[in-house]
Order: structure tokens, then sequence, then C-alpha cells
């Protein structure tokens, strides 16, 4: 649900303003928190306009509020001390975006951090984020990957045998600390590209193999299993696989207990959603923290087990609605009878969700917040494909070239699944706050994108 600031401007980019004074999480806006309009009635985002932003960074610009991004963190790592009575830990799903400038945020607001490759890793450890709150996931890590990882002291999540069998030979001065990923077998409605949790995927121990991995482990000082990692998918609106996920992993650590070992940390994974559009209604970060420590507490209880460490690791919902997208608006083109395209100076490269997903978002005129949707639009990106669409159908105001246009909500899984299709450059990141802005991400060149280019001797 969107939340409107003024009753008068319900067809104009006004209506997708967070309301002030709400006690809503940030993933349940359309816009950062920050979002508002100024006295030229442009959009403003962490103090700054973005017409301005544009005109001094270029476009198209991922534009981060930094107090947004902070707040989730925030509203996460405080209601893990408010529903759970023992000790919690909140890793951000770094995978959604990972960066110098993310990391050290989320490090410092008392978060860890989940990585899935070893650059991930290594940006995490660059900002001096803390190995003991880094978490390795990914299901077929290499050699050179689990030796970084076995170094830094961070503790890996094994997806798989054959990670198992190459850390037992690993030299280091102390067991090795891992986490065992197992597979659910809980579904839940979301795309099919983004879940995980049901048997059929690619992660994790199957749990008909769970004996086995648990005898191997015992056989094999070398390795310290400490916890057990479940994840059920992304995006995700209900609760009930929340609710039902740590009964199923308390049966897991019953288990181990049968090989001698003892599990006392249960990651619960993340997906929790945000809103993409406005009929979009995801649950508080609130609501989601307070199930899922209660159904764990009700599973310990019933079991008669005591509480675990708990983990969990957002992505999307800690980042996903704190930023926008800033393109400049180009031709247009109208099919009478048909569609009416409005193209902009990117798309797919550094916005793949739409053509990958079929997602379906927002965008506003940055430029003229008040004026009204009086036309109906196709946003086209600028790539040499047809599936090249950002948004079908979109009510905007008459649109002129050189206007500034925003689309909402591209926080996760945008910067870090851009390319350079078309050999176009990937767009600059500017990080703002109370008025300041800075940059996060060099826009890249011409010479970066045949920097790694050879022509053999041969051909020249």
């Amino acid at each position: 649900m969107v939340v409107t600031q003024a009753q008068t401007a319900q067809t104009s980019g006004r209506q997708y303003l967070p309301q002030s004074g709400s006690d809503r999480s940030p993933n349940q806006f359309l816009m950062p928190l920050t979002a508002q309009v100024n006295d030229r009635d442009h959009l403003e985002i962490g103090g700054c306009d973005v017409t301005e932003l544009v005109k001094h960074f270029g476009s198209p610009l991922y534009i981060l509020d930094e107090a947004g991004l902070r707040t989730a963190c925030q509203q996460y790592r405080d209601a893990f001390r408010r529903y759970y009575p023992a000790e919690a830990q909140v890793l951000y799903a770094s995978k959604a975006w990972n960066c110098l400038a993310v990391c050290s945020i989320v490090s410092h607001e008392g978060l860890g951090i989940d990585v899935a490759t070893g650059g991930e890793l290594y940006t995490a450890l660059q900002v001096g984020a803390d190995p003991s709150k880094i978490y390795l996931h990914g299901n077929n890590k290499s050699i050179a990957e689990l030796e970084l990882a076995v170094k830094s002291g961070c503790t890996i999540v094994v997806d798989n045998r054959l990670e198992l069998q190459r850390l037992t030979q690993m030299k280091s001065d102390k067991p090795i600390r891992v986490m065992l990923r197992i597979t659910p077998g809980l579904d839940c409605h979301t795309h099919e590209y983004i879940r995980t949790g049901h048997l059929d995927s690619k992660f994790g121990f199957d749990p008909n193999q769970v004996e086995d991995v648990f005898q191997f482990i015992s056989q094999n000082p070398s390795v310290s299993l400490v916890g057990l990692h479940a994840h059920i998918g992304s995006q995700i609106f209900e609760l009930q696989a929340h609710r039902d996920l740590p009964g199923v992993m308390l049966q897991w650590v019953k288990k181990a207990a049968q090989y001698g070992l003892n599990v006392s940390e249960l990651n619960v994974g993340g997906g929790l959603g945000i809103c993409y559009n406005e009929s979009d209604d995801p649950p508080s970060i609130d609501e989601w923290v307070k199930i899922v420590a209660e159904s764990m507490i009700k599973a310990c209880e019933a079991e008669k087990m005591p509480l675990p460490k708990l983990l969990c690791e957002p992505g999307r919902s800690l980042i996903g609605s704190s930023c926008i997208t800033a393109y400049t608006v180009g031709g247009r083109k109208t099919v009478p009878g048909i569609r009416t395209y409005i193209s902009v100076d990117g798309g797919m490269s550094d916005n793949p969700r739409p053509i990958t997903y079929q997602s379906i978002c927002r965008a506003v005129i940055a430029n003229r917040m008040s004026d009204d949707a009086k036309e109906t639009v196709t946003i086209a990106g600028k790539h040499c494909e047809s599936g090249d669409i950002l948004i079908k159908d979109l009510a905007l105001p008459e649109t002129e070239p050189g206007d500034i246009l925003v689309v909402m909500a591209t926080g996760a899984y945008n910067y870090s699944m851009a390319s350079n299709y078309n050999r176009l450059t990937k767009p600059a990141a500017v990080l703002v706050h109370e008025g300041e802005a800075n940059i996060i991400l060099e826009r890249e060149t011409y010479e970066d994108l045949i920097r790694h280019d050879r022509v053999p001797d041969r051909l020249k």
C-alpha cells in the first residue's frame, strides 16, 4: 500500500511520497524515506534536488538515501532486541548491492555481512567488517574462495559434500567454523527464479542427506559445525513459511546431536519483500522479525531445547526502497491506436529486473512532481533489444526531451546485476544525506570498457 501525502495530488508524482511521521518500514514505501518536493516542484532525496544531481553527475544515476538504509538496519536490529531474548545477529545479504560504501554503512550499524563470492568477501574485508560477522555462501565455492574465507576467519556456509571435503584438507590453526545449508522443503509465492526453499533447488543439502553429512563432520574435527542455514526465497509477502521454518530446523538440530554435534546457531534466511508498485503490500520489518522470533521461541519450547543464536540475512528489504534511478528522457514514438513509447538513456543494463523477472515498477517526472498524469506511455530503454522495456502502460504527465524520469525502488539487484550490454557504461551512484551528495561508484568510461581487451599481434 502506498501512503499519499496530499489528497489533491492523487494523479501526480506526489502520490508516492512517504507520509510524514509514519511508523511504517522503508520497505513499505515506493520512495525513499527522505523523499519530498521542494519549492521548485522538484523531487528531493536526502535533501538533494534530483534534477540538480543529474546536472552535476549525469544520468543514468543511482541515488541512495543513507537515512533510509540506516533506518532499515536499525529497525531489524532493534526488533530482534525487542522480541528475541537470546543472542541474534542480522546479516546484510550483500548480493543485493555490494560496494565499499554500503558495506561500511551496514557494518557501522552493527550488522554482519552475508557474502556469496570471493569478490563480495574481499569488498567486505576492505572496509574493516568484523570477520566473525561475515558468512560466506554459494553453491560452488572455488578453492581460492574457501582459502580466503579460512584465512579471514569468517564462517563458511557449506552447500555440498565437495566443499566439506576440501575444507578438511585445508591448513588452519583452529577448526574451521562452518554452517550447513539444508533445503527445508517449504514453498512460497514468489517468482520461480527467486524461490529457494523447495526441494528442487540448486542450493543446499537435501534433507535426506543430512545424517550422512553429520556423520562425516563428526569424524573430521578440522571443521566445527556451529550452525544450520535455510532460505525459502526472495520478495516474499506471506509469513506462514517463516512460521514453519524453525520447527523444521530444530529437527535437524536434534539429529546433529545424535552424532555429538552441538549446533548453536540457526540462520533462517531473509526474503522479506518491498513495494515496487501500488498493489504490493509487504509486512513491516517489525512484523517479520516478530513472527520469526516468536516462531523460534515457540518451537524451542515445544522441543524443550535452548534458544539458539538466531541469524537472518535480509537484503532487498534493507536497501531496495532507499534507492532511485534517475534517467533523462529522450525520444518519443507513437504507434496510433496501440502505444506511445518514451525512451530514456538507460534500460536493461542498469535495471535488468523487468526483463529478467517481469517485475512491475513505477516512475515519476522528478522536475515536475505536481503535474497530473495525462497520458499512458511505455518506458523504453536504449538498448538494441525489443525486450528492453522498463515499464509498460505507465500514467505520466506529458513528457518532454530532457525531463528527468525517476524509477523507484532500485536499490536491490540493479547495480549488482548491471551489465555492459551494447557496451553501455555502468552508471554512477551517489549517496545522499542531509543535503550532501557523495560519489560512491564512479561512472564507467569508454576507456574502462576496453581496459581488459587484448588484440593478438596477428590482427594488428
